[in-house]
This record gives C-alpha cells, structure tokens and sequence, in this order.
C-alpha cells in the first residue's frame, strides 16, 4: 500500500473535487443542449455529438483522478526498473 504525504493528498483531494464540479457542468450544459433541441425543431439529435466528446474527456477524467493505477506511478515504475536490474545483476 503506497503511503501519502498530506501534501499529496491535498492534490488528489483538489483534483477529485474538480472531477465533482466537471460532472456537475456537464450534467447541466447537456441538459440544457437537450432541452435547446426539444424547443426548436427537435428532428435531428445533434446533442448526442458533444453529449459523446465530451463523456468521452469525463471519462478519463474519472480514470485518472479515482482509479489511477500504478501504470502512471513514476515510484512503480521506478520499483519495476530497480527489480529487473537486480535480478540481471544476480542471474
């Protein structure tokens, strides 16, 4: 279990918080996108396009922000390289 300093955890706290308040913004811009399309002529879906763009952006924005891997951890990735020198240097 990877320890973290408050400092670190201040950053994933910020960084979480924004993930909250882009959901939010974007629930309520897309909504009002459907209601736009509802009011005028209504036949062509047009808000699924950027319903879809940026869904895709929140998406990753969740990824990164509550269920970051060690893919992206430099100390991980760091441990990986260190364990592979070693085991080359005693093989």
């Amino acid at each position: 279990m990877q320890t973290f300093s408050d400092t670190q955890l201040r950053e994933l706290a910020k960084k979480r918080v924004d993930f909250w308040r882009h959901l939010i913004v974007y629930f309520v811009i897309i909504t009002m996108l459907w209601v736009i399309w509802y009011v005028t002529d209504g036949s062509y879906p047009w808000p699924i396009w950027p319903m879809g763009g940026w869904g895709v952006g929140l998406i990753f924005h969740y990824l990164f922000d509550y269920r970051s891997s060690n893919l992206f951890s430099e100390e991980e990735e760091f441990k990986r390289l260190k364990k592979i020198v070693d085991e080359k240097s005693h093989g």
